[in-house]
């Protein structure tokens, strides 16, 4: 289910980041060729680019593509690697993600009852909703770290 879950959310960030790349281009016509530019256009261009870099953070994860110093992980064994990663799990990514969302909690819950809106005038309101991937996001690197560790723990055992 975790995997599906990653799978769905990386093909809506794709869907953004092709939405993102249309709408660049039209504020960047708009505003050069006609001398036409947006406040909301260019703040939708923050959250969607907002959008991508959070929900892309466990599907790096689960590809592999995540940071790490690579010169001495590409060196070591397949039981090395498996117990770098435990460690790296447990100690880092799940401790760091039990942290962001229980501090980013408080963070959304006020921007929500605040009722939060940009602060620049033709600015979009709800910012809340951009606040709270914060949230979606470490929830779904810790459930792919998770998974991820599952996984670790049964390669090693074999």
């Amino acid at each position: 289910m975790i995997e599906r879950i990653i799978r769905w959310t990386s093909n809506f960030t794709a869907l953004i980041l092709a939405l993102l790349v249309l709408l660049i281009v039209y504020d960047a016509t708009m505003r050069y060729l006609f001398s036409e530019g947006s406040t909301a256009l260019q703040e939708l261009e923050w959250h969607f680019f907002d959008v991508v870099i959070l929900l892309s953070i466990a599907y790096t994860m689960r590809m592999g593509a995540h940071v790490r110093v690579d010169i001495f992980y590409d060196r070591f064994g397949e039981k090395t690697k498996r117990l770098v990663n435990i460690f790296s799990i447990l100690f880092f990514i799940l401790p760091f993600s039990v942290l962001i969302v229980y501090i980013g909690y408080g963070f959304v819950e006020v921007s929500f009852l605040q009722n939060e809106a940009s602060s620049d005038p033709g600015g979009l309101p709800y910012r809340w909703i951009v606040k709270s991937l914060i949230l979606v996001a470490f929830v779904l690197l810790a459930l792919e770290a998770l998974k991820a560790l599952i996984e670790n723990i049964k390669e090693l055992r074999k």
